[in-house]
């Protein structure tokens, strides 16, 4: 949804670390503009906004940039304080959300080289992933979301990836579900959100991508 003088995000379709930006602005309502962009001819806008990085997501707010989508989904939770709150109240329970919340994007980095590499090094991968997502699991315990009851940041941060394990399946050859079977459960409870459904995209769609990737840069 678009507003001519709100804020506006620079962002790519399949990237997860900007999901978790469009999930939480749905989660909190916020009308905002949405500028795709292709990351293989960057536009001036978003390498003028990320200077440093010069990656998505970037979120354009009164004139101002800010940069990271974990910085970004705070941002926009202090902003937009409204009734919805990403970050529980409690101090030690919101550094306790951060922690797992930045824990998470280790998944991303871990996926890539299990798609990107072969052998015992993709094995090595597998091995660190699959106890990664143990950890989050006993994290999880029996409660419905990270937070207990309610949606949440460390929901927002990790729920993207979900949609990323299909791939990272097919080309590790092993299985997700069979190993963390609440994390599977907990990631089709977020899937009937709203917010979730419409940010992220089908597994296949993400393999495709993948798939042109691996062509592109030559990984065989």
């Amino acid at each position: 949804m678009a507003t001519s003088n709100g804020p506006v995000l620079l962002d790519f379709w399949v990237s997860p670390f900007g999901q978790r930006v469009r999930i939480a602005m749905a989660e909190k309502g916020i009308e905002y503009e949405y500028k795709e962009e292709d990351l293989f001819n960057k536009s001036e806008l978003l390498l003028n906004s990320n200077p440093v990085h010069k990656k998505v997501p970037v979120l354009i707010h009164d004139g101002k940039t800010i940069c990271e989508s974990l910085i970004i989904m705070e941002y926009v939770d202090e902003v937009w304080s409204g009734k919805v709150k990403l970050l529980p109240s409690d101090s030690y329970q919101r550094a306790q959300a951060r922690f797992w919340a930045d824990f998470s994007s280790k998944v991303y980095e871990c996926g890539t080289r299990v798609w990107k590499l072969k052998g015992e090094k993709q094995e090595a991968a597998k091995k660190e992933m699959i106890e990664m997502l143990k950890l989050f699991e006993a994290e999880l315990g029996n409660k419905t979301y990270f937070g207990g009851d309610t949606f949440g940041f460390v929901d927002t941060a990790l729920i993207p990836f979900t949609s990323w394990f299909y791939t990272y399946e097919t080309f590790g050859n092993f299985s997700i579900k069979e190993v963390t079977p609440k994390i599977g459960a907990w990631a089709k409870r977020c899937m009937e959100r709203e917010s979730v459904a419409k940010a992220l995209y089908e597994p296949n769609k993400v393999y495709e991508f993948v798939c042109f990737l691996k062509k592109y840069y030559g990984i065989e």
